[in-house]
């Protein structure tokens, strides 16, 4: 199947994106911006659960339990994401760690729910507790996102509410604008 004309620009400017953010965690070079290769060192277990302030929320071992502010950790597995319903305002700072899980998390969720699996639930994702495996759940993440975004024709990007993924605005809006 070949990808409608009016999503071909946004997803050459996904895969630039997202080729720029693995680089810059893992290396070895990152493109500086001009062209020219920058070396830069694999992101850190340390880095990635770095707490730059008081009351950040982060990933953290089950067994710890939620960070500061947080009533719950949201995952599956050793280690959970800091939550809480309501979400709070203003919202806390947040790690490395926390934010490239979710990311994770969403992607890989949009993806299960754009192909009409609706399998996915963020209460049963597994939640990576080291850099590597952060890095290497939003690749997957992303490359599923990108591989059910390739599939949608003309009609799918206009139909409204055709990911009805349930953390998100989907059943309002056409695919095209949830993308």
């Amino acid at each position: 199947m070949s990808v409608p004309q009016r999503l071909a620009p946004l997803l050459a400017q996904y895969d630039v994106a997202r080729e720029r953010l693995v680089h810059r965690l893992v290396g070895p070079t990152v493109d500086s911006g001009d062209g020219e290769p920058v070396a830069v060192p694999p992101l850190t277990d340390d880095e990635y659960l770095w707490e730059p302030v008081a009351g950040c929320w982060s990933v953290r071992r089950r067994a710890d339990g939620p960070g500061p502010g947080a009533t719950v950790l949201v995952g599956a597995g050793e280690w959970g994401r800091d939550g809480g319903r309501p979400h709070p305002y203003p919202p806390p700072v947040t790690t490395i760690a926390w934010r490239l899980e979710h990311l994770a998390e969403m992607l890989a969720g949009r993806a299960d729910h754009l192909t009409g699996a609706h399998a996915h639930t963020e209460e049963e994702y597994v939640v990576p507790g080291t850099a590597a495996e952060g890095v290497a759940a939003f690749d997957r993440a992303a490359s599923a996102w990108r591989e059910v975004l390739t599939g949608a024709d003309d009609e799918a990007l206009d139909a409204v509410g055709r990911s009805t993924y349930p953390y998100g605005s989907d059943p309002e809006d056409p695919l095209l604008e949830t993308v």
